[in-house]
């Protein structure tokens, strides 16, 4: 789809680095030979009233087995009647939040990584809406809440942090919007804002524990 004239020129580019070359986070998390779950989330981000961005982010319901609590991007799993993983994403973030898929620019699909403690091989695609519209818990048995999240605030070196875990688990954090962001949505928002040259020096020495209502039971059971 050809870029509105709203559309950031930042997001392209990340699409465009992606495809010259492998970034580490890609490579270090790709998925194995033959992995058989496939997923996908849509990464969407929308125009403020003040001329910046936001994306949004969703916090997955506490009674889902699969990182219940979470911060997510809208996503889920490819169906069998899904032409692929940009039409899944797109799919699931009408179900989950109510975003229109008609109102999506599709951006670009990123590489597939895959998520260990549900086996699963997730496919980002990067959407851009120029006319955002209501979001919403559609589905509460999926979602507790969904936020559009300003990204001068994702990043605002004051929000970011290591999570760290006794399992020895270390990744990027983000406290925006009244959400703890870390695992996959934090890996995946610190890797689009490395490539689209926006992040800003932060202090990764400074260490925070993941809070206990978003520990899933497999990192539970890892301490």
């Amino acid at each position: 789809m050809a870029a509105s004239n709203s559309r950031p020129e930042w997001l392209d580019r990340v699409v465009a680095t992606v495809e010259a070359e492998e970034p580490e986070a890609f490579s270090t998390f790709a998925p194995p030979e033959g992995a058989t779950k496939l997923s996908a989330v849509l990464m969407l981000f929308g125009p403020t009233g003040d001329g910046g961005e936001d994306v949004v982010l969703t916090a997955r319901s506490r009674h889902l087995r699969a990182h219940p609590g979470q911060v997510s991007f809208p996503g889920g799993r490819v169906d069998p009647t899904d032409a692929g993983p940009i039409d899944a994403a797109l799919r699931e973030a009408e179900e989950e939040v109510g975003v229109v898929p008609a109102s999506v620019e599709v951006v670009g699909a990123m590489p597939p990584l895959y998520l260990t403690p549900s086996a699963n091989a997730v496919t980002p695609v990067l959407g851009w809406w120029p006319e955002p519209g209501e979001v919403r818990v559609v589905d509460p048995r999926e979602v507790e809440r969904v936020e559009r999240v300003r990204v001068d605030e994702l990043l605002d070196p004051g929000r970011r942090f290591t999570v760290t875990h006794p399992s020895g688990y270390r990744g990027p954090g983000f406290e925006a919007g009244g959400l703890f962001v870390w695992g996959f949505t934090a890996l995946l928002l610190n890797a689009v804002f490395d490539l689209a040259g926006l992040t800003q020096p932060w202090d990764d020495t400074l260490e925070r524990p993941i809070p206990e209502h978003v520990l899933s039971e497999w990192m539970r059971n890892r301490a």
